[in-house]
């Protein structure tokens, strides 16, 4: 792990799909470099997954299909680890931080409990306004976020229907939720939630940036699909969204960092006070 202070595990949901978020995680990761060191764990392809022990920071990604499905291999053995890192945290003083995103959220929410997970109506796709809720204002990971802020939403699924004793129960909160959309009749999704003091999670996608969209959007039969399914000129809003520093390219230099940030202070200030 090349002598570096903190290790990061990248748990890779992506099943296989090329996919330019992972390079979005990996470059935001490297921010970091003079405190971490990274190792990718490939959960769905090859039903990889880390040593706790070694590692104390991980980001586990989005990917594509539904998340109440798995191969009754990979997924029985992710839920596994995700309860053996919740055991730890009730164990053991220095604490291991995780970041659900997408695919992994909706997971994350279904096995913890806490909401249920549905199919939408249509496919939500584009640059969202995310916003707070009344425990989203302070929490860290949204710290230096405008209410609401901006971000890539790309999904099928959705989590819904809070169930609010188990929330109370676990200590976990609702900490974002999806625009008000006044013609239709669908409740609001959840997409943030802080399970816990050390794990987080968002139905959006913080590591996508301006780059990577656009490089998605240069294939044509996707490009066509989004016209067709937003209109042109939600189309070209969207373009120009994807543009403005203030939207998409502050989520991604901020949302993750803030994680990463909070984390190595964590972890840091843990060991320092244990060695003294």
């Amino acid at each position: 792990m090349n002598n570096k202070t903190l290790t990061i595990a990248i748990l890779d949901m992506y099943d296989g799909v090329p996919n330019q978020g992972m390079r979005c995680i990996i470059d935001i990761v490297n921010r970091f470099n003079p405190f971490v060191s990274l190792k990718i764990f490939d959960v769905r392809g090859k039903c990889e997954l880390p040593e706790i022990n070694k590692f104390d920071i991980y980001i586990s990604t989005g990917g594509p299909g539904n998340p109440l499905i798995g191969d009754g291999d990979w997924d029985i053995k992710y839920y596994e680890f995700i309860d053996a890192l919740s055991k730890w945290n009730i164990e053991n003083p220095v604490k291991k931080h995780v970041l659900f995103i997408c695919h992994s959220f909706q997971m994350a929410c279904k096995h913890f409990g806490l909401a249920e997970i549905t199919k939408r109506n249509d496919t939500s796709f584009g640059v969202m306004t995310m916003h707070k809720t009344k425990e989203g204002l302070t929490d860290p990971l949204f710290a230096r976020l405008d209410d609401p802020f901006y971000a890539i939403d790309s999904r099928d699924y959705q989590v819904v229907q809070p169930k609010l004793s188990v929330f109370k129960k676990k200590g976990a909160k609702i900490i974002s939720l999806e625009k008000i959309r006044d013609h239709v009749q669908y409740e609001r999704a959840i997409m943030a939630v802080r399970f816990t003091d050390y794990f987080v999670g968002t139905q959006f996608h913080p590591e996508a940036d301006p780059v990577s969209f656009i490089s998605h959007l240069r294939n044509k039969e996707v490009k066509e699909k989004i016209r067709d399914m937003k209109g042109k000129r939600k189309f070209r809003n969207m373009l120009e969204d994807l543009l403005d520093d203030d939207k998409i390219y502050r989520t991604n230099e901020t949302l993750i960092p803030n994680f990463l940030r909070s984390a190595i202070n964590d972890l840091l200030q843990t060991k320092k006070t244990m060695s003294n």
